[in-house]
């Protein structure tokens, strides 16, 4: 079976516009957006692109995304240049603040120094001479100059400290905008180039794997809907969801395929954990788990259905207990191939995303206890299992939360969520084989 076009349109358009890649396209969604009839002429219509366009594409994309990284890490330096205590502007606020508070000492003590000195006149005796009171009196005459100096000094100083700590402040918040933004470039050059990367590789291993049409068609009346698959997983824990398939079509369909995949990266989007998760399937007719295969295809969980008949497949999630923290993205779909040799999928791919978060953590050993000469209480000490069981959520069908920090000081994980899940979506379904070629 022919992989899908519709795919490499998406991604074509991910590759020429980079924020595109942010968002799960429809491609990629189950459900469908409003239904508008083309009138543009059929000479307008995209042309797939070429194994040699999209090699060009990601050469351009992976030079746009190492300049971007380049501009990002400068940025980050002067950032850290901008927030540490030894920058220039940093030492100057530091010294301007001690001056304000060395003036206000000094105003401080000139202060007391006029106190004093109308004490002392106060002081003076009825009897006392005209040439010592004449002394005292300019005694308060002088430190009152004295204490206005200070005064006026004491406000330099405060404005000039106010000021200095004004500029190396705006320094520090245009440094981190300054990075800010170059983080937001790098990101949308990453998803572009992820995007780029995984559209080559699809049309590689199309032109590989499907050399001419084999008249495979998309097949809108063939759908698949996700059911009972909670927005939250727990590492260590297994969850039970369902897939529904429906012949929507006016015809019979031979042998119907479900394709079940699962993506998964870290909090950061940087590291793909997708190992730690397992799927096994299993319906009414075939009750024991069956192991998803390394192709993503479960051949014979549905076979025949009648027009408007419908099958149901149960899966389960198993996410092993080392998992950590992140997100997740299921990937269903469904094919056909009928035994005159047509054959069809869904057009669009059921896309679910889900939280991973990580088991909680052991608590710490409890002393032993002390030997008690108490008789030991009746019960055979077992504790009932399922307690840990959560009840499904409603299924949750959008595109990956960005993640990130808006702190200026954290480090940049060097991956986009979003644009890794456009990729995983792309490989995924890129790996969709021939249906008839092991039926």
């Amino acid at each position: 079976m022919k992989i899908r076009r519709i795919l490499a349109t998406a991604v074509a358009v991910a590759v020429t516009t980079p924020a595109a890649a942010f968002s799960v396209t429809p491609a990629f969604a189950d459900t469908k957006p409003e239904t508008r009839p083309d009138t543009r002429p059929a000479a307008q219509t995209p042309a797939k692109p070429t194994v040699e366009e999209l090699e060009k594409a990601a050469a351009e994309a992976q030079k746009a995304y190492d300049k971007a990284l380049a501009a990002k890490e400068t940025a980050y330096e002067v950032l850290e240049v901008a927030l540490s205590d030894n920058a220039p502007l940093t030492v100057a606020a530091k010294a301007a603040e001690k001056a304000a508070n060395d003036a206000a000492t000094a105003k401080t003590a000139a202060d007391k120094a006029v106190t004093d000195a109308k004490t002392a006149l106060a002081a003076l005796p009825a009897d006392a001479t005209e040439e010592r009171r004449a002394a005292a009196k300019e005694t308060v005459a002088k430190a009152e100059t004295a204490a206005a100096a200070a005064a006026a000094a004491k406000t330099t100083a405060d404005a000039d400290a106010k000021i200095a700590d004004e500029i190396a402040d705006d320094a520090r918040v245009e440094a981190s905008r300054t990075y800010q933004a170059a983080k937001t470039a790098m990101e949308e050059a990453l998803a572009a180039k992820t995007a780029a990367d995984a559209a080559l590789e699809r049309a590689k291993q199309e032109e590989e794997e499907n050399p001419g049409d084999d008249g495979c068609v998309d097949e809108p009346g063939l759908t698949t809907v996700v059911k009972g698959l909670p927005s939250k997983v727990t590492a260590g824990t297994a969850t039970t969801f369902s897939v529904r398939v429906t012949n929507g079509t006016d015809k019979h369909l031979d042998q119907v395929i479900t394709y079940a995949g699962v993506h998964a990266t870290d909090k950061s989007g940087a590291k793909d954990i997708a190992k730690y998760l397992k799927l096994t399937w299993s319906t009414a007719s075939s009750p024991k788990w069956q192991n998803v295969g390394g192709d993503h295809y479960i051949d014979d969980a549905i076979g025949a259905l009648e027009p408007g008949e419908k099958a149901d497949v149960r899966l389960r999630l198993a996410v092993d207990a080392k998992t950590p923290a992140g997100q997740g993205l299921t990937f269903i779909a469904g094919d056909y191939l009928n035994e005159d040799g047509t054959c069809g999928l869904t057009p669009d791919a059921a896309v679910n995303e889900f939280d991973i978060e990580a088991a909680p953590a052991k608590p710490a050993p409890k002393p032993t206890p002390k030997p008690s000469t108490t008789a030991p209480a009746t019960g055979n000490g077992v504790t009932p299992q399922g307690s840990g069981t959560s009840v499904p959520a409603t299924t949750t069908n959008s595109t990956l939360a960005a993640t990130g920090s808006s702190d200026a000081t954290t480090q940049l994980a060097l991956t986009s969520g979003a644009a890794v899940a456009l990729g995983a979506g792309a490989m995924f379904l890129a790996r969709r084989r021939t249906t008839g070629a092991d039926a």
